[in-house]
């Protein structure tokens, strides 16, 4: 018995022992300067991608990239990024396709058209005429719905007619005690 007793005291001692100083820190690492380039091709001897970057070790890094795009047109971004985040210079300005323009069209136009709907209107209320209709498919469902909730709330008054009926013909029958609330409790 006092082995077992000791072990548990020496348990005890163990589990409560500070161990922090057998844990070390990660030292830190300075960032370490680097230089990096490449070039490359899809054709032998046909460079139309490359990419250099230059660190100083401080966390700031510079860098450029270029590539050709599907109109064998050269572009180039120059990028600074630090503890404030990646700043990207383009070469090139930035041009829609037809299909982006179009699709800026049609959304500038739906922009503004539902802008002047909802201006005409009083703030909260919806507009009847843009408000959805239900295709015979939800109608139909709608409906079905409907009409099991009517059956079931019809069934469920049912039920509480019969339960208050017997709840009262108890009350009625009881002679030597009293009902309370459907609950019966002799005297």
């Amino acid at each position: 018995m006092k082995q077992f007793i000791v072990c548990v005291v020496c348990l005890l001692g163990v589990t409560r022992a500070d161990v922090s100083h057998l844990v070390t820190p990660e030292p830190k690492v300075p960032a370490s300067p680097y230089v990096f380039s490449y070039q490359a091709g899809r054709a032998p001897g046909h460079v139309d991608r490359q990419h250099t970057e230059v660190s100083d070790g401080s966390g700031v890094i510079r860098g450029a990239f270029s590539y050709v795009d599907p109109k064998n047109q050269v572009r180039t971004v120059q990028y600074v990024a630090d503890e404030h985040g990646f700043h990207p210079q383009l070469s090139h300005k930035l041009e829609d396709s037809a299909a982006v323009q179009a699709a800026k069209r049609r959304h500038f136009e739906a922009y503004n058209r539902i802008a002047q709907e909802h201006a005409s209107q009083t703030p909260g209320q919806a507009s009847l005429a843009a408000a959805p209709h239900a295709s015979a498919a939800v109608a139909h469902a709608t409906q079905k719905h409907l009409s099991a909730f009517e059956r079931i709330a019809a069934e469920h008054a049912a039920i509480g007619r019969q339960q208050e009926a017997q709840r009262l013909a108890l009350a009625a029958q009881s002679e030597h005690g009293e009902v309370d609330n459907g609950q019966y409790h002799p005297e």
